[in-house]
C-alpha cells in the first residue's frame, strides 16, 4: 500500500483561499529551480498572509504527493534543530543520535532522510544566520520556503507580496459573513476594504468579528473601525481557528520593536506624509541635518527590510494604510508638531514655486508632492487657534492653499481648485484675523477662480472687498493696490462695463510705472489689460501699440518660454483679425499656439480655445479668397 505524504502541517481554519493563485505558481517554480537546495522567502508586511500562503502552497502539494520525501513546517521562533528531530523521529521513523552538537544531529537527519524531494518551512524567520546551519548543505531534492518580514541576499530567492485586490478581498469577507451582509452594503463593505488596505489579516478579522456579531451591520463596523482605528475590538481579537495568532497591531508591534530609535523616528515622520506616494527627496528636505547616506540606510536597511516602507521605484516610496495608523500611534505630542513643522516647511516650499499660469514642466515637477501638500493643508484646517500653528511664518499659512489652487486651476481643474481657495480665506481668517493682508490675497485668489469661470456676481464683492481691505492696510500707493484696481477693472470689462473699467486701468497702470518702474512684468500685463479694453470697444489704433509694449516687455524680461509671452501674442492676433489684417494675425496666433500646447498641454483650456480660433481664422481667411 502507498504511503501518504509524512506532513505536520498544522491546523488551519480558513474557509475560503482567494487572490493567489499567480502566488502559488510562482513559489513552485522558484523552488523547483537550481540543481542544489532551493531557498525561497516569501516576504511581506506583518499580517500580508506570508503564513497563510506558505500553509496553503504546503497543504496542496502534501495532498498531491509533490513531495514524497516529506512536509515538514517549522517555526522559525523556536528551537528549529529540535524541530527537525522530531519530525525525523516521529513520521520518518529516524534514529537520530542523541548525543553530539545539534548542527550535527541534524546534517545526520537530513543524510538520512528518506528518499523523495522534501519540503520544508520555515515560518517566521528573522534572520538567515538563525537558521542556515540547519538547512540541508547540498541535495537539490529539497526545497526549503521561509517566510518573514526581511530580505535575505542570495542563496535565497525572495517572492514579495502584495496586499489583495478589491474583488479578492470582497470574497475573502463573503467566506466570512456568508449571511448577505457584505453584498447588501456593498458600498460600505468597499469603504472597509479600502481603509484597511486590502491587508488579509484585517480582513479576516473583521469578517469573523461579523460572523460572531450577527446583529452587527456593515455600516456599525465602518463607524466603529472610524471610531476607534486601530484599537478597534474587530482588529484585536483572533480566534483559535486562525493561522494567525496576532491581531494587527501586536502583529505590526513585533517590526516596531526591530527598529532601533532613529529608524522608529523617521517611521514616525513617514506616517505625517499622505497615502500617497513619497518621493524620497521631501523626506530628505524635512531632515537637513541628516547625513544622506546614513539616512538611505535607516530606510533600506531597517523599512525597506523589514517590509515596514514598500520601494515603489527610484525615489519613490509608500506606507501601507495601517501601518501608517499604527506610526502615528507612536508619536508623542511633544515630538509631533517639530514633525509637522519640518514638514509642512518642505511642502510650502513646493507651494511657492507654482505660479499662476503653471506650465507642463512645473505640473509636471510637483504633481507627487500635491497629496502630501494637501495633507498639511487640511492639518491646518482643523487648528482652533494662532496658537496651535505649526508652520514657522504666519504669511506662509494661505501659502499651502494657494499651491494646490494652482495646481488645479493652472490645468483648468476649476471645481477642484475652488474648494482649496475656499477653505484658505477660512482658515486664514479664523487664524490670523479679518485685517491680515493674507485674507487680501485670499479673497483675490478666490475672486479670480470666479471670474475665470465667468462667474462675474460671485467675484466683485470679493474684488472689492480686497481692494477696501487692501487701501485700509496699505494705502493708496502700493503695488498691490494697484493689483486689486487691474483685477476689479478685469472684471468689469469681461462684464461689458467699460466705461467703469477705464479709470480703474489708468490709475492701476499710473501706480505701476510710478512704484515699479516701465521694466516690470506688472506693468506688461496693464498695458496689456487697458488694450483689451480699447480692443472690446473696437477702438483698435489705441489698443495696438499697448499690445506691442506689452509683448516686448514680456519678452524682455520673462522670455519667449512664458505662458505670458503666447498670450500676448494671442492678443495681438486677435486685435489684427478683428481690423481684418488675416495674414498679419494668423502667423501670430501660430506662434501662440505652438508655445501654449508646449507649455501648458493640448487639453489646457486656453490651448482649445486658441486652436478653435485658429480653425476659425482659417477657415475666414479661405472664404475671403474663394469670394476674390
Amino acid at each position: 500500500m502507498k504511503k501518504s505524504t509524512p506532513q505536520n502541517l498544522p491546523y488551519s481554519g480558513v474557509s475560503k483561499f482567494v487572490g493567489r493563485d499567480d502566488d502559488l505558481e510562482t513559489l513552485h517554480k522558484q523552488l523547483q529551480a537550481g540543481t542544489t537546495v532551493a531557498i525561497s522567502a516569501i516576504a511581506g508586511m506583518g499580517g500580508i498572509g506570508k503564513t497563510e500562503l506558505a500553509w496553503h502552497y504546503a497543504d496542496f502539494h502534501a495532498k498531491a504527493e509533490t513531495y514524497p520525501g516529506g512536509v515538514c513546517w517549522l517555526k522559525a521562533r523556536e528551537d528549529v534543530g529540535l524541530q527537525i528531530i522530531a519530525f525525523a523521529r516521529s513520521h520518518l521513523d529516524l534514529k537520530p543520535p542523541d548525543e553530539g552538537e545539534l548542527v550535527d544531529r541534524v546534517q545526520w537527519c537530513w543524510r538520512h532522510w528518506q528518499d523523495g524531494a522534501t519540503l520544508l518551512i520555515l515560518d517566521d524567520v528573522q534572520t538567515y544566520d538563525d537558521i542556515r546551519s540547519l538547512l540541508p548543505r547540498s541535495e537539490s531534492r529539497f526545497k526549503v520556503l521561509l517566510t518573514t518580514r526581511s530580505r535575505f541576499g542570495s542563496p535565497v530567492k525572495t517572492h514579495e507580496i502584495k496586499v489583495l485586490s478589491e474583488a479578492a478581498s470582497l470574497d475573502l469577507l463573503r467566506s466570512l459573513v456568508s449571511d448577505g451582509r457584505v453584498d447588501q452594503d456593498l458600498a460600505t463593505a468597499k469603504r472597509v476594504c479600502d481603509w484597511l488596505g486590502y491587508l488579509p489579516l484585517g480582513l479576516e478579522l473583521v469578517g469573523r468579528y461579523l460572523a460572531r456579531k450577527k446583529g452587527t451591520s456593515i455600516a456599525k463596523l465602518w463607524e466603529r473601525l472610524q471610531e476607534k482605528r486601530l484599537a478597534a475590538q474587530a482588529l484585536l481579537k483572533t480566534e483559535t481557528s486562525m493561522t494567525a495568532s496576532l491581531g494587527v497591531t501586536a502583529a505590526f508591534e513585533l517590526s516596531w520593536q526591530e527598529l532601533n530609535e532613529d529608524a522608529q523616528q523617521l517611521a514616525a515622520l513617514l506616517s505625517l506624509f499622505a497615502l500617497a506616494e513619497i518621493p524620497w527627496g521631501l523626506v530628505q528636505g524635512c531632515l537637513p541635518e541628516a547625513d544622506e547616506e546614513a539616512l538611505d540606510d535607516l530606510r533600506d536597511e531597517q523599512l525597506v527590510n523589514l517590509s515596514l516602507l514598500s520601494y515603489e521605484r527610484e525615489g519613490i516610496y509608500q506606507l501601507h494604510q495601517l501601518l501608517r495608523e499604527f506610526f502615528r500611534t507612536k508619536i508623542g505630542e511633544l515630538e509631533r508638531k517639530p514633525l509637522k513643522t519640518a514638514l509642512a516647511t518642505v511642502l510650502i516650499k513646493v507651494a511657492k514655486q507654482i505660479p499662476q499660469d503653471p506650465t507642463l514642466e512645473v505640473i509636471k515637477s510637483v504633481t507627487l508632492a500635491i497629496p502630501h501638500l494637501q495633507e498639511v493643508a487640511e492639518d491646518l484646517s482643523k487648528l482652533g487657534s494662532r496658537a496651535d500653528l505649526f508652520i514657522q511664518d504666519d504669511d506662509d499659512l494661505f501659502w499651502a492653499f494657494v499651491g494646490i489652487g494652482r495646481f488645479y486651476q493652472g490645468q483648468g481643474f476649476y471645481a477642484e481648485a475652488e474648494p482649496w481657495y475656499r477653505n484658505c480665506l477660512a482658515v486664514v481668517r479664523s487664524l490670523l484675523g479679518e485685517s491680515h493682508p493674507g485674507v487680501v490675497s485670499s479673497l483675490n485668489n478666490l475672486a479670480g477662480l470666479y471670474h475665470v469661470q465667468g462667474r462675474y456676481e460671485e467675484a466683485e464683492p470679493l474684488y472689492l472687498q480686497a481692494l477696501q481691505l487692501q487701501r485700509s492696510l496699505l494705502g493708496e500707493s502700493h503695488p498691490d493696490v494697484a493689483t486689486s484696481l487691474n483685477n476689479l477693472a478685469e472684471l468689469y470689462r469681461a462684464q461689458g462695463r467699460y466705461e467703469e473699467a477705464e479709470p480703474l486701468y489708468l490709475q492701476a497702470l499710473q501706480l505701476q510705472r510710478s512704484l515699479l518702474g516701465e521694466s516690470h512684468p506688472f506693468v506688461a500685463t496693464s498695458l496689456n489689460n487697458l488694450a483689451a479694453l480699447y480692443r472690446a470697444q473696437g477702438r483698435y489704433e489705441a489698443a495696438e501699440p499697448l499690445y506691442l509694449q506689452a509683448l516686448q516687455l514680456r519678452r524682455s524680461l520673462l522670455g519667449e518660454s512664458h505662458p505670458s509671452v503666447a498670450m500676448s501674442l494671442n492678443n495681438l492676433a486677435v486685435l489684427y483679425a478683428n481690423q481684418g489684417r488675416l495674414t498679419d494675425a494668423e502667423p501670430l496666433l501660430v506662434q501662440a499656439l505652438e508655445r501654449y500646447q508646449r507649455l501648458l498641454g493640448h487639453q489646457h483650456p486656453d490651448t482649445v480655445m486658441m486652436r478653435q480660433s485658429l480653425e476659425y481664422l482659417r477657415q475666414v481667411m479661405g472664404k475671403t479668397q474663394d469670394e476674390g
